[in-house]
C-alpha cells in the first residue's frame, strides 16, 4: 500500500493558491483513475483506489500546511504504512513553474508542510517537487506562494503538468523515479521537431567528361536542335546574363521562329 500526500491549505480562499499544486495533483490523480470518493478521516480527505496492482491511499491534510505532518502520521500508524511508501507533492519555489523533480529524503527547504512532516513521520519519503517559479526577492516570497495562478497558467502549463503527473504516476508506484521525470518533462516541455535535411541535387557531367571506358560523354538532356521553339527560349534564357535579359529574349524569339533581327 503507498499513501500519496497532497499538500495545500483547506478552504476556497486557498483553492487556487500556488502553495496549494499539491492538492491539484492529488484531485487529479484520483479523478483520473476513478479513485473512491473523497472522505474526511485523519485530519484529511482521503480516497482509495489502486493503481499498477498496488492500493492506493491519496490523502489531503486539513490542518493546514504548518501541521500537514499530525495528518500523515494518523494515516500511517493506522495503516502500518512505512514512511518509504509515503509520496508527497508539494509546491517547489527553486524550480522554474512547469519544472518537476523527484527526490527521496534530504531537508525540507524551508516549505513548512515538509518540516511538519519530517517532525512528525520521518525524512526518508519521495517528494514530487512542482515547479511553481521564485518571484525573485525574498520578501515577495509569502505573497507569491499564497497568491492564486494566473488565468494563463491555469489553462497554460499548469493543465499540462497536472495531467502528466497523473498520466505517468504508476511509473512511481514501480519505483521508476527517473521515468517518471523524463516523461512528464517531456509532455510539458516536448523537443522541438527536427527540421528534415534536403537532398543535394544529383551532380550532372560536363560536356567532354568521360565515361569508365575513356570515352567522350555529351551532357546529360536533349540536345538544342531537337528542343520545341518554346524549349529554346527557356534554356537560352537561363545561360543569359540579368542585364542583358530583355535584349536576350528578343533574339532567343527571332531564332525561334526563323526570324532575322
Amino acid at each position: 500500500m503507498f499513501l500519496v500526500v497532497g499538500l495545500g491549505n483547506p478552504g476556497s480562499g486557498y483553492a487556487a493558491n500556488r502553495h496549494n499544486i499539491g492538492f491539484m495533483a492529488a484531485d487529479e490523480l484520483v479523478r483520473r483513475y476513478s479513485f473512491g470518493p473523497w472522505r474526511k478521516k485523519f485530519q484529511g480527505q482521503i480516497s482509495e483506489g489502486e493503481l499498477n496492482g498496488q492500493k492506493i491511499l491519496v490523502l489531503k491534510p486539513e490542518t493546514f500546511m504548518n501541521l500537514s505532518g499530525q495528518s500523515v502520521g494518523e494515516v500511517l500508524r493506522f495503516y502500518k504504512i512505512p514512511i518509504e511508501d509515503v509520496i508527497v507533492l508539494h509546491d517547489e519555489l527553486d524550480l522554474p513553474p512547469g519544472k518537476i523533480r523527484v527526490k527521496r529524503g534530504g531537508g525540507h527547504g524551508g516549505h513548512n508542510g515538509l518540516r511538519s512532516i519530517d517532525a512528525h513521520c520521518g525524512k526518508e519519503y519521495r517528494r514530487v517537487r512542482l515547479g511553481i517559479g521564485h518571484p525573485g526577492d525574498k520578501s515577495r516570497v509569502h505573497g507569491h506562494v499564497l497568491g492564486d495562478f494566473a488565468k494563463a497558467e491555469q489553462s497554460g502549463w499548469l493543465m499540462t503538468l497536472l495531467d502528466a503527473v497523473a498520466a505517468e504516476f504508476a511509473r512511481l508506484i514501480k519505483g521508476d523515479d527517473g521515468g517518471f521525470m523524463s516523461k512528464v518533462s517531456a509532455i510539458v516541455s516536448p523537443p522541438k521537431p527536427k527540421v528534415p535535411k534536403k537532398d543535394k541535387p544529383a551532380a550532372t557531367k560536363a560536356k567532354g567528361d568521360k565515361d569508365g571506358d575513356g570515352n567522350a560523354q555529351e551532357p546529360v538532356g536533349e540536345k538544342m536542335e531537337d528542343l520545341s521553339g518554346a524549349a529554346k527560349v527557356r534554356l537560352e534564357r537561363a545561360d543569359t546574363p540579368v542585364s542583358n535579359a530583355a535584349s536576350a529574349m528578343a533574339q532567343a524569339l527571332a531564332k525561334a521562329f526563323g526570324k532575322n533581327k
